[in-house]
C-alpha cells in the first residue's frame, strides 16, 4: 500500500464508535497509528542508506503492535475510565491494520521477531519502469482506490449531516440571526 494507510486509519476510527470523550483525539490516534509503522522510512533513508528492506525493522513486525494492543487493552480494563488506554488502543489497532495492508503486495515478515521470513499476499511483477508504475498498474492500486472513495465518502456524507438545515455550515440552527 501507498496512499491507503491515512484513509484506511480514518475508517477504522469512524467504524469503532466509543461512548468516550474526546472524539477528535481518538481519530488523531487512529491516523497516527495509521502512519507510523512507516516512520522507520526516516531510518531507512537517513541512517540505513537503504541497506535493508525498510519492512525488515521491528516498526513492520505485527509481533510489536499486537503486544501494544495486549498492553493498551490491559490498560484500559485496569483503569476503564482512563482516555489514554483507549487512545493507544486505537494507534495500536490502527497500525496493525497498516501491516494487514502491507500483507497484500508488500512482504512483511509476520513471525518476527523469530523467523524474518517474508510473507505477501501476491507479488507485483517489475514489469515497468519507474518501479513505481508496477505498483500503480497492479490490481492492488484499485483497492486502494476504493479505501480511498470510500474514507471521502464517509467524510463528506459526514459533513453534511453536520451543516445547518439553512445549508450554512456556520449556522447554530436558530432563527434568530
Amino acid at each position: 500500500m501507498f496512499i491507503a494507510h491515512l484513509p484506511a486509519g480514518y475508517l477504522l476510527a469512524k467504524t469503532i464508535r466509543l461512548r468516550t470523550p474526546g472524539r477528535k483525539a481518538v481519530m488523531t490516534a487512529a491516523l497516527l497509528g495509521a502512519i507510523a509503522p512507516d516512520l522507520d522510512l526516516f531510518y531507512f533513508y537517513t541512517l540505513d542508506g537503504r541497506q535493508h528492506h525498510h519492512h525488515s525493522y521491528w516498526t513492520h513486525y505485527p509481533s510489536v503492535w499486537f503486544a501494544l494492543m495486549l498492553l493498551a487493552w490491559g490498560a484500559s480494563r485496569i483503569k476503564p475510565w482512563s482516555t489514554g488506554g483507549t487512545w493507544l488502543l486505537i494507534f495500536s489497532m490502527s497500525g496493525f491494520l497498516h501491516l494487514l495492508l502491507d500483507c497484500i503486495v508488500g512482504d512483511i515478515p509476520l513471525l518476527a521477531p523469530w523467523s524474518m521470513r517474508f510473507h505477501a499476499l501476491a507479488t507485483v511483477q517489475a514489469q515497468y519502469h519507474p518501479w513505481w508504475l508496477n505498483f500503480l498498474l497492479h490490481w492492488s492500486f484499485f483497492l486502494e482506490l476504493l479505501i480511498i472513495a470510500v474514507s471521502v465518502c464517509i467524510m463528506v456524507s459526514g459533513r453534511r449531516k453536520t451543516e445547518s438545515p439553512s445549508g450554512n455550515p456556520f449556522s447554530t440552527g436558530s432563527h434568530d440571526e
